[in-house]
């Protein structure tokens, strides 16, 4: 199993390293280019077609050295990511409205339930469909979220990706392991171009595409030697940067009177760490090291006892709470509270 997961991993790394320099050229001719704007920190047009890169990686490399016989369970959350993704495409292109986007993501989660790709938690099953709707809703969107600065999204999603490598490894899930790992592989090829300063955006077809296979892998892995009770926390916390950076900009717009999905700004992790002193670079890798802390307390969760896990997350979750207090006061301080 991990010789497979490494000629994975080594296959959608080596593609993505070919093929982003093929989708800028081709961001370029099709005039699909991120241009400067007061909103955002990049200052010369960039091309946004990254995400067609991760996501020829990751296909290919899955349908090259995957193994077939898994083909047939994973249909679904290729449709689901495939229709997503080109969501995401025409966002860069056309600039969907929130309400479109939103309504487009459905289709895609609804796939994934049908095709028997969902949450496990409840002895109701309409309460499992309702939650698997919105983890996936919510997932896809905070990674999208987070593609806010160059590297990060790309590179917490790697981090995040590796974490679920080794938990599959862990309980012997080559299905869960395959993904992550062309994920983790295509994200690393793509860091190459994207790593500040970047060179090519990932976009919407990017973001939204790593969001939904991150959240369905999230969905697929099991730990059959432990409790429920336990392993539902381990997913939330392997994706705790983009939660919690979610969690900050939606409680910092309601604070202040905006629309949390409409009224972009610089008001995320990232922005924050850099108003209190950090160079965008280091704001990154602090960032990439928090997502890394995530999936080690994960780990440790997957181990872990009930009263282990729920002591640990109490302490995981006052902490990100301080965390986001702590920073709305880092925004006050600007002028913005």
């Amino acid at each position: 199993m991990i010789s497979q997961l490494i000629v994975i991993f080594g296959a959608a790394l080596v593609l993505a390293l070919a093929a982003t320099p093929m989708a800028r050229r081709l961001a370029f001719r099709a005039d699909m280019v991120d241009r400067p704007s007061v909103r955002k920190l990049h200052v010369a047009p960039t091309p946004l077609l990254g995400g067609l890169a991760i996501y020829a990686a990751v296909i290919v490399a899955l349908f090259l050295f995957g193994d077939r016989f898994y083909v047939h369970q994973v249909a679904g959350i290729f449709v689901g990511a495939s229709l997503i993704s080109f969501l995401g495409f025409w966002d860069d292109r056309l600039t969907l409205p929130a309400w479109a986007k939103l309504l487009g993501q459905t289709i895609p989660v609804l796939i994934l339930i049908f095709t028997g790709v969902q949450v496990a938690l409840f002895k109701q099953p309409l309460l499992n469909i309702v939650l698997t709707l919105v983890w996936v809703l919510f997932i896809t969107n905070a990674v999208n979220f987070l593609d806010n600065m160059d590297g990060l999204s790309a590179g917490v999603a790697a981090v995040a990706s590796a974490y679920f490598v080794l938990l599959a490894a862990l309980s012997d899930q080559y299905l869960v392991g395959a993904l992550a790992a062309a994920v983790m592989g295509a994200c690393f090829g793509f860091l190459v171009y994207n790593f500040n300063p970047a060179s090519i955006f990932m976009g919407d077809t990017g973001s939204l595409f790593l969001g939904f296979l991150l959240a369905a892998v999230g969905i697929k892995l099991r730990f059959p030697t432990n409790t429920p009770l336990v392993t539902w926390m381990i997913p939330p916390l392997v994706l705790g940067v983009p939660i919690l950076d979610t969690t900050l900009v939606i409680i910092s717009r309601l604070r202040r009177g905006r629309n949390p999905f409409t009224s972009p700004g610089k008001d995320h992790l990232s922005h924050r760490l850099v108003y209190r002193g950090a160079t965008r670079r280091e704001a990154v890798l602090m960032l990439y090291l928090l997502s890394s802390a995530f999936g080690m307390v994960a780990i440790f969760i997957s181990q872990a006892t009930i009263l282990e896990s729920l002591f640990v997350a109490s302490i995981v979750v006052a902490a990100c709470l301080a965390l986001i207090w702590w920073l709305e006061r880092v925004l006050a301080t600007r002028g913005d509270g």
